[in-house]
């Protein structure tokens, strides 16, 4: 079975970017594949700010994504960079960590001044973990998703078909015969 991996960012677990991610886990899922969540605000801090390799919940988590055929790196976007918890678990993944496997950039922030942080931040240091088959990141502007009136996460029409885009591109070599919709 085909493995994805979120690495999620958000220091937040209510966060708009978590909202998105459920979203993209239920239709991933509902296509039958199998997705794995890396909330790193769930790891031990004592952990990642004491970079402890040896941490079984560390090696759980790198575990995830030594398995994984496809990641997706989602962060919120703060003073124009990704957030530090994202960071300090990506010092936390072997050198090559990303090596031979397919990565979707994803960032969430309040101007789209910030959609260059996925090129000239993001990008580069997934790069130095081995990444080599990086599909074009998606940036999701805040007023994009809301939540309704039963607190359920509302993704506008046109982040939705950006979204599907981006999943459809990073599957398609590695999952063929699943399509992506419906966001």
């Amino acid at each position: 079975m085909y493995k994805v991996v979120i690495i999620s960012g958000s220091p937040n677990e209510s966060s708009r970017l978590s909202g998105v991610l459920n979203k993209i886990i239920i239709n991933l899922e509902q296509k039958r594949l199998k997705v794995d969540q890396i909330q790193i605000c769930k790891l031990p801090a004592d952990d990642l700010l004491h970079a402890r390799f040896d941490s079984v919940m560390i090696q759980n988590a790198n575990a995830l994504v030594e398995q994984a055929n496809a990641i997706i790196v989602a962060t919120p976007i703060y003073k124009a960079s990704y957030s530090g918890i994202l960071k300090t678990y990506l010092d936390l993944i072997p050198q090559k960590g990303f090596e031979n496997k397919r990565i979707l950039p994803l960032a969430i922030g309040g101007s789209k001044a910030h959609l260059l942080m996925l090129e000239y931040a993001l990008k580069p240091v997934l790069s130095v973990l081995g990444a080599t088959i990086i599909e074009n990141g998606i940036f999701v502007h805040d007023s994009e998703v809301s939540l309704n009136e039963l607190g359920e996460t509302v993704i506008a029409n046109t982040i939705s078909d950006r979204l599907n885009e981006g999943i459809n591109q990073l599957i398609s070599n590695s999952f063929e015969g699943c399509n992506l919709s419906n966001y």
